[in-house]
């Protein structure tokens, strides 16, 4: 009996995510109007009212090892990335924002002018048709890894290629 309740409510979560993913965004289309967080109490960034060129660089889950890999190099990339027009680095975790918060102190514990935001409803990446179904490494849905110029998806969520900043400054316009 357990095993026929697992099952239903695996294929529930699975149509779930499904259902909260519309398609894809791409190039040309508007950065919907979401609130993300950037402190626990409140969500107050508007990534969508920032003025200029901005980098959002979705991420599945602070403190994995793919992402924890592929973030430092937009902060140690960050003055190139401005050098080449971008006003502002967002990197949006699917995670609570206590968790987002721990996570920069980690990576960058002298600061940085990179942007770490919560996403933890996963609403925003959905609205990207950008949320996969984590659920058996992570718990739950998370993210694939203005106006959009450029889109990157890695293939596969443990890689990080197309995503890595160096790959994005090469394309950087």
């Amino acid at each position: 009996m357990a095993g026929i309740i697992t099952g239903a409510a695996k294929l529930a979560h699975s149509t779930a995510v499904g259902l909260l993913s519309r398609s894809q965004i791409k190039e040309g289309d508007k950065i919907p109007e979401i609130l993300l967080k950037d402190n626990p109490e409140t969500a107050t960034v508007k990534v969508h009212d920032v003025p200029g060129k901005i980098l959002i660089v979705g991420v599945p889950g602070a403190f994995t090892p793919p992402c924890s890999s592929q973030v430092p190099g937009y902060i140690e990339n960050y003055q190139k990335f401005v050098d080449r027009g971008f006003g502002a680095i967002y990197v949006v975790a699917v995670n609570d924002a206590f968790v987002v918060k721990a996570w920069k102190e980690k990576l960058a514990p002298q600061g940085t002018p990179v942007h770490f935001v919560a996403d933890d409803t996963a609403q925003f990446v959905s609205s990207l048709g950008l949320v996969m179904d984590a659920t058996g490494l992570l718990g739950g849905p998370r993210s694939k890894d203005g106006k959009v110029v450029r889109v990157k998806v890695e293939d596969e969520a443990p890689n990080v290629t197309v995503t890595k900043a160096e790959s994005v400054l090469e394309e950087a316009i």
